[in-house]
C-alpha cells in the first residue's frame, strides 16, 4: 500500500491535470453511493461517461479504490483484527480461522476470472447496452434472493459460490454486493453472515484490482486537488452507503433496489435501440 501511495505521489507532482473539481466532485458521489449499494458503481460510471461525457483517468479510478478500501477496513476493522490474530496464530477452527479460510477460498474465482477475461471484460464499459442488460440480470437475482431466507453456518461451498458471484460482477452493471449477498442468502445463510462475509471477502479483490491497476499509471497524471477532494467525498459518502445498505439488508428490504435496477436497465436498452 505504501508503494502505491507513493507512485501516485509521484505522479501527482506532475503538472498535467485530466479532472475538474466538478467532475470529481460528481464521480465521487456516485462511486460512493452505487460502490455498496447494490446497483452497480461500474454501471453508474460507464453511464456517467457515456451520457455525461465525465471520463475519469486510471490513477483517479485508482484513487477511488484505495478510498473504498479504506471504508471497508475501518467498517470492519474489528472483525479484520481477529482474522488476523487466528490468521498468526495459524486457528483455522475458530469462527474467526474459518472466516479467513472462507474469503480465501472467495478470492480465487475473481482472481483467475479477472486476470484471464480481462480485455473480454473492460469491452463491456464502452457499452450501454451490456450495461442495461446486466442491470435488469442484477435485478432478477435481486428480486429472487427475497424469496430464499434461511439461518445456516457458511460452508467451503457456500464461500466458493459467492466468490463466482463476485466474480461475475466484473461486468459492468452487475452489483458486486447485489450478487454476492444475495448468493448468500439464495443458499440460506444468515444474512448478517452473508453481509459480513460479502464485505470482508471484497478487502483482497479491491486491493487486487489496486495493484493491477498500479501498473497503468506512470504516464497518466491528474490534479491534486481534485483528487483529494474526490477521494474524501467518496469515503464519506460510501461509509454512509454502507451503513445504509446494512439497515436494508438486516430488515429484509435488499430485494427493492431490484425495482431501480429493472426501470434503469429498461431505460438504457430502450435508449440504447433509439439514440
Amino acid at each position: 500500500m505504501l508503494l502505491v501511495i507513493a507512485k501516485i505521489a509521484c505522479c501527482l507532482s506532475e503538472k498535467t491535470s485530466m479532472v475538474t473539481i466538478i467532475e470529481a466532485l460528481i464521480l465521487a458521489i456516485i462511486q460512493g453511493l452505487t460502490e455498496w449499494l447494490p446497483v452497480s458503481s461500474s454501471g453508474h460510471l460507464v453511464i456517467a461517461q457515456q451520457l455525461l461525457g465525465l471520463n475519469a483517468p486510471v490513477i483517479f479510478d485508482l484513487l477511488l479504490h484505495i478510498g473504498t478500501l479504506v471504508v471497508v477496513l475501518i467498517a470492519f476493522r474489528k472483525d479484520i483484527i481477529k482474522i488476523l490474530k487466528a490468521l498468526v496464530k495459524s486457528d483455522l477452527r475458530s469462527e474467526e480461522g474459518k472466516l479467513a479460510f472462507f474469503i480465501i477460498v472467495g478470492s480465487v474465482p475473481i482472481a483467475i476470472i479477472g486476470f484471464t477475461f480481462k480485455k473480454n471484460i473492460e469491452l463491456l464499459f464502452s457499452s450501454l447496452l451490456a450495461v442495461g442488460i446486466a442491470l435488469l440480470i442484477n435485478a432478477g437475482v435481486l428480486f429472487f434472493s427475497e424469496k430464499r431466507k434461511g439461518n445456516k453456518e457458511m460452508g467451503t461451498l457456500d464461500s466458493f459460490l459467492i466468490g463466482i458471484a463476485q466474480a461475475v460482477a466484473l461486468i459492468p452493471g452487475v452489483s458486486r454486493s447485489g450478487l454476492t449477498v444475495s448468493t448468500g442468502l439464495i443458499n440460506k445463510i444468515d444474512k448478517q453472515t452473508a453481509f459480513k462475509y460479502s464485505f470482508l471477502l471484497s478487502i483482497p479483490a479491491i486491493l487486487g484490482a489496486t495493484l493491477f491497476e498500479f501498473r497503468d499509471i506512470s504516464t497518466i497524471n491528474i490534479e491534486l486537488t481534485s483528487t483529494i477532494v474526490g477521494t474524501g467525498l467518496s469515503m464519506i459518502v460510501g461509509y454512509v452507503s454502507l451503513k445504509v445498505l446494512q439497515h436494508i439488508v438486516m430488515s429484509e428490504k435488499f430485494h427493492l433496489f431490484a425495482y431501480y435496477c429493472t426501470i434503469l436497465g429498461v431505460v438504457l436498452i430502450i435508449y440504447t435501440i433509439f439514440q
